[in-house]
């Protein structure tokens, strides 16, 4: 990439993070490439759609979620770890409201660009899950579909609470 491509790429990912916190993953496109000054035709020439922008916007969040996994998968207590991972995705969901939403959505394959987030977590959270359900504390036939649909749901709804932050530990 030549270096002001580079430039237009890194403010189009600063813009979008902000504007997704701000005012969710469904901001405007347009607003977006106006705050990083370049045009539309800029913003999908690097990002083709919205999953696409929303993916790169992730990645570094997908990166140490999938990280703290590893990190946890040694643990003494498996279903400990599986819940503290658990309780990590749902703060990670909750930094952009409409994430969960778009995350539940999303086919859990690499067909799609959040799709393709969504396979390295499934399989961050599985390798804990078959270790919790080694040691006996998670039932055998709970999937980590579950869990993370179940996750998701948490973080929705905390999205939707804002007045309650204690709401998703509870």
């Amino acid at each position: 990439m030549r270096a002001d491509a580079r430039r237009n790429y890194a403010r189009l990912l600063t813009e979008a993070r902000a504007g997704f916190a701000e005012h969710g993953t469904d901001t405007s496109l347009e607003d977006i490439a106006r705050r990083a000054g370049v045009g539309i035709g800029t913003l999908y020439r690097h990002f083709p759609n919205r999953q696409a922008l929303m993916s790169a916007v992730f990645q570094d969040a997908l990166t140490a979620l999938v990280d703290h996994a590893r990190e946890l998968g040694a643990a003494q207590q498996p279903c400990r770890a599986l819940v503290e991972w658990l309780r990590a995705f749902v703060t990670y969901a909750g930094e952009y409201r409409g994430l969960s939403r778009a995350l539940m959505s999303a086919p859990c394959d690499d067909t799609t660009a959040l799709g393709q987030c969504n396979v390295p977590l499934r399989t961050a959270g599985e390798a804990l899950l078959t270790r919790a359900q080694g040691a006996g504390a998670v039932r055998e036939d709970v999937s980590i579909d579950d869990l993370l649909q179940l996750t998701n749901a948490i973080a929705l709804a905390s999205e939707q609470t804002p007045e309650d932050p204690e709401l998703a530990d509870r």
